[in-house]
């Protein structure tokens, strides 16, 4: 039989129970702040930048290109590398061997389980990586892309060789001048999915609006996904469907070369203009053969420098990637964070037979 003071003598037992289980509450039952606190969502603490603080010894940094055999990636993280054993740091270069669009999400995996402090990405796809990339960005490790950007919110800072615009322009203005403002011509990309390829050659077309390109008229663009037998392969369809066409404008270092290789052979030498974006080591020789009057590009060195120092600064809190922050990046000197957390390198170069041979990458 159960009495009335066994009932109070359980209750009691029962609260002393609980109270013990809430010992960190005071067991001083729920108000309704309280109430209202448990419910509301954790605010981050936004990050902030402490300009002065030093670069952490020891950063593991990995460089994760489009492909691991392309080989103007190879000059950039080549030079990250090197700069990250200035500042202390351990760097490596990993990635996969085709630059289609997914291929890079296992290798961001892994970094993501190996606790690297920076992971550098040329994207081959921007949205892809995204999700990997966020995920890497919450366990605070530092997302840095360079020569070709992921969606804005899946890293902190852009490293732009130049002005995407003044690259797409300029490369249309070089060829203008050289078809005296007249003829069909051609582009030869990259991947289809390449964000500084499309940001390229979407200011390519509005060139193109200015009333002094009336006589020239783009027929096509064409994709050899940064292979070089590929881009052979459409320099050649692109000349045999258009046998008319006056030049070809490549954006990528891979496809100029093999767009000069496939022309230097052809009767279209002298008759094709050849212009993009290339190295000075891989189209020297169709430089002096007459091939290639000009073409252009940063310094690759610089921007894998550019590149591993931004790295660094962000895996150290220097900066966050806010716009109007700074900090140095060694030889180079010092950089500003721009709009959406861009930073570019500087103008590029103009290279023809006056210039090329003081340049070697």
């Amino acid at each position: 039989m159960t009495t009335r003071s066994t009932v109070r003598r359980r209750g009691t037992a029962a609260t002393a129970v609980a109270c013990a289980l809430l010992v960190v509450a005071g067991c001083s039952g729920t108000t309704k702040d309280s109430e209202e606190d448990n419910t509301k969502p954790e605010k981050k603490t936004e990050a902030t930048a402490n300009p002065d603080a030093p670069i952490k010894e020891g950063l593991k940094v990995a460089f994760l290109p489009k492909q691991i055999n392309n080989p103007y990636e190879t000059i950039v993280d080549k030079a990250g590398m090197a700069a990250a054993k200035e500042y202390g740091g351990d760097a490596k270069e990993v990635g996969p061997s085709d630059a289609s669009a997914s291929s890079q999400v296992s290798y961001i995996n892994t970094l993501i389980q190996q606790k690297q402090d920076a992971i550098l990405i040329a994207a081959n796809d921007p949205n892809a990586v995204c999700g990997p990339l966020q995920q890497a960005m919450d366990q605070g490790i530092a997302v840095v892309a360079y020569d070709s950007d992921t969606a804005k919110d899946c890293r902190q800072v852009f490293i732009n060789q130049a002005s995407s615009e003044e690259i797409g322009r300029s490369l249309v203005r070089n060829l203008g001048k050289q078809l005296n403002y007249k003829g069909k011509f051609a582009i030869l990309s990259a991947t289809q999915n390449a964000t500084n390829q499309n940001t390229w050659i979407d200011f390519m077309k509005k060139e193109l609006e200015d009333p002094k390109y009336k006589g020239m008229e783009l027929v096509k663009v064409a994709y050899g996904d940064d292979d070089d037998q590929k881009s052979f392969q459409q320099t050649q369809g692109l000349l045999q469907a258009y046998p008319d066409l006056k030049g070809i404008i490549s954006p990528t270092t891979v496809g100029i070369a093999a767009a000069a290789r496939y022309v230097s052979d052809s009767s279209y030498k002298g008759k094709v203009v050849i212009n993009g974006l290339g190295t000075p080591n891989q189209m020297r020789k169709y430089v002096k053969d007459g091939t290639v009057e000009q073409f252009s590009l940063w310094d690759p060195n610089d921007l894998g420098y550019l590149s591993s120092y931004t790295a660094a600064a962000l895996a150290s809190g220097q900066i966050t990637g806010a716009e109007g922050e700074t900090y140095k990046a060694g030889k180079l000197g010092e950089f500003t964070v721009g709009k959406d957390g861009e930073v570019i390198l500087g103008p590029p170069t103009i290279f023809d037979k006056s210039n090329i041979d003081k340049y070697d990458f």
